[in-house]
């Protein structure tokens, strides 16, 4: 006779942990969605992923994307704060703490300058160039050079 299984799901380790919640944000149309890697600079945890909405509608969705696909992958949030008031969400997996904030809030609290020092990874969609690609254009390929008078 054996008993109901008390095994965990494997764990997934932090860095995996903090890209996948970083790109199920983007599935919500997330902005500036940062990676900070703490590892080095902290014993709370390995990683912060920070991004924002433009509304509370918004900060909900990505809440939603992020708590439901992590839970799907076998991985649910240890603790969420935030969820009702929602100008500020921490979902915390212990190792990697995804802020999602509204942009007002974001632009207040500046939780990247607080971490300065800690590697930043910028995450997009696949296939977005940083808007500050050579050519002045966001896809890079901005007007071309005037070859002279």
């Amino acid at each position: 006779m054996t008993g109901p299984t008390t095994e965990r799901p494997p764990r997934i380790d932090a860095r995996t942990l903090a890209r996948s919640a970083a790109l199920l944000t983007l599935t919500m149309k997330a902005e500036d969605v940062v990676i900070l890697d703490l590892s080095a600079l902290s014993a709370v945890c390995d990683y912060f992923v920070i991004c924002h909405g433009d509304s509370e509608v918004q900060v909900r969705a990505i809440l939603d994307a992020v708590d439901t696909g992590l839970e799907k992958e076998g991985v649910p949030a240890w603790h969420v704060e935030g969820r009702e008031g929602r100008s500020w969400v921490l979902l915390d997996y212990v190792d990697v703490v995804v802020h999602i904030f509204r942009r007002d809030a974001r632009e207040y609290y500046r939780l990247e300058d607080l971490w300065a020092d800690a590697p930043r990874e910028e995450v997009r969609e696949p296939g977005e160039v940083p808007a500050s690609a050579p050519g002045g254009e966001p896809d890079g390929n901005g007007p071309p050079e005037s070859g002279g008078a």
